[in-house]
């Protein structure tokens, strides 16, 4: 099983200085505004972007060290934009996801094509196999990208907003597939309720900076949405399972500052 933690990680003004902490089989959330560093500090983590400071460590292994192919050993990523200009079907497209674990010449082995007929049927497309990439819709190339990262065998997952474009029957199933994965997952989420739903802990930023963490129950506070979002809401367990439910109220924003909650 595995550990990340962030350790004053910073990209110049983008993110400033996060400690974060995902233990081994949780799943951790990264919620806040648009532009508030959620997406720069998971390109910090899957390697697109370099720290300027800090450090990120998995297992006590500095990611500064490992190259790419090593990274994506041990490291799946489902980005924010899914897009690709190649013609490639839906199948080579998750079959990508095994190139960490061969050699560039090799090519797809019977483990190979089953893992990923497996994961296209996990995430739902097993009918889609041989579609080009390019015409799916946005929410089965979501789920395409899913199975790629499933088939790559990560000990760390890592997503950034993985329901976008989806209906809420796949939001619900991708995200409770993640969940059921045994991995440690690191996401990002927009729907605080989701996030709630199905995430061990969170952690909240604004101005590029880490200002809440704990349980959702102990995060997701009026106090905080007031601060953070400028949204007056009431927060109330879930009726089934407990979990904080955000409730949002009409009118207009309130004031609020970049500031530690």
């Amino acid at each position: 099983m595995t550990e990340l933690r962030l350790q004053a990680l910073s990209y110049g003004t983008r993110l400033r200085d996060a400690d974060l902490t995902a233990r081994p089989g949780e799943t951790v959330g990264l919620v806040g505004p648009n532009g508030s560093g959620k997406t720069t500090l998971l390109r910090c983590v899957y390697g697109t972007l370099t720290p300027t400071s800090g450090r990120a460590l998995l297992d006590g292994d500095d990611l500064a060290g490992f190259g790419p192919k090593a990274r994506a050993r041990r490291i799946a990523t489902v980005p924010q934009d899914g897009s690709t200009e190649f013609e490639l079907t839906v199948r080579e497209l998750v079959a990508l996801g095994r190139s960490p674990h061969k050699r560039f010449w090799e090519g797809d082995t019977g483990s190979d094509r089953e893992l990923a007929g497996a994961a296209l049927a996990r995430v739902g497309i097993a009918g889609l196999a041989d579609r080009p990439y390019p015409t799916l819709s946005g929410g089965e190339r979501q789920r395409a990208l899913v199975a790629r990262a499933l088939v790559q065998e990560p000990q760390l997952l890592v997503l950034d907003e993985p329901t976008n474009h989806l209906d809420i029957r796949y939001q619900l199933e991708v995200l409770r597939l993640v969940r059921d994965l045994g991995t440690t997952n690191l996401l990002a989420l927009h729907d605080l309720n989701l996030a709630a739903l199905y995430c061990d802990r969170l952690y909240v930023l604004n101005g590029g900076r880490i200002v809440a963490e704990g349980t959702p129950a102990e995060v997701l506070t009026p106090e905080l949405l007031r601060a953070v979002y400028g949204v007056e809401a009431e927060v109330v367990p879930h009726p089934r399972t407990g979990t904080p439910t955000v409730l949002y109220l009409p009118g207009p924003p309130v004031e609020h500052e970049v500031s530690a909650i």
